[in-house]
């Protein structure tokens, strides 16, 4: 059962704070330091990491993106979000569970880095996506593993075109308080574009390993994904643009997203005016 009280409320806003920091970091970071995208996702963290109370922050982001990934992964198993049984509403919550499964990711790199220095001595080379291409590649190794991979890179896909559809069609709007200030439309729509390259892009990293033999190599992260587009120049600098407003973007929903509670029921989900 989902906890239905203001804790778990206070924890999803933590976890859509937590949201803004890691992307708002990411797109400044794009835009400001050439050899910490470089080094993706790790990049972003060792730059948090150098941030006057940067360990606290860290710890805040590991508290948070797990409260985000258990808010997310509260959607596949009670249907939290209200989003139905057939299958565009199962479609739904599987994207859902696979930001659930990343945003668990991102966690665990946050702890090693604020945990020790092992956070410090792990960016290593690969864009950041070193511990990704590890689990790649003993993915790839076993039985069916590759096809496994496509299907995830097939997913990715799925997940660019929904957030490429939120963009335009501001369907995120419904879950987001009226008393959201009114350029919050405007902010996510154009942090959604954004995030759609990065997701098509980890879909075809994800599509060439499994499907093409491409080998764990070619597997990109959140960082590493940013950091493909360093040679595109305008295309580079939009995305990197659209990341930092989506930062700012997350730190609106942080305080009027609409949390969902459970209904009487226990698994029929309401939304609080």
């Amino acid at each position: 059962m989902v906890d239905k009280s203001e804790k778990f409320n206070w924890l999803v806003r933590v976890g859509y704070f937590s949201r803004a920091i890691l992307y708002s970091v990411l797109g400044l970071i794009a835009l400001t330091s050439a050899q910490k995208i470089a080094e993706g996702t790790n990049g972003v963290f060792q730059a948090i990491e150098d941030f006057p109370a940067g360990t606290v922050i860290l710890w805040i982001l590991v508290v948070g993106l797990t409260a985000y990934g258990l808010f997310r992964l509260a959607s596949p198993v009670f249907d939290i979000e209200n989003n139905g049984s057939d299958a565009k509403g199962w479609a739904h919550r599987l994207g859902h569970l696979g930001s659930a499964i990343g945003h668990f990711a991102l966690a665990y790199s946050a702890y090693k880095f604020a945990n020790s220095d092992t956070g410090s001595s792990s960016g290593g080379s690969g864009g950041g996506s070193g511990g990704a291409q590890e689990a790649a590649s003993g993915l790839l190794s076993a039985d069916l593993g590759g096809i496994v991979l496509g299907l995830l890179g097939l997913a990715f896909f799925g997940a660019a075109f929904a957030q490429g559809k939120k963009a335009i069609t501001g369907s995120f709007m419904n879950r987001i308080s009226p008393r959201a200030p009114d350029y919050t439309r405007i902010l996510g729509g154009i942090g959604f574009s954004a995030r759609a390259v990065v997701f098509a892009i980890i879909g075809w990293s994800l599509v060439q390993a499994g499907f093409l033999s491409g080998g764990a190599s070619q597997v990109k992260t959140l960082g590493s994904a940013v950091a493909s587009l360093a040679g595109d120049g305008f295309i580079f600098t939009l995305v990197a643009i659209g990341l930092l407003i989506f930062g700012i973007f997350s730190l609106i929903l942080s305080r009027y997203r609409i949390i969902p509670d459970m209904g009487a029921e226990g698994k029929v989900p309401s939304f609080r005016a």
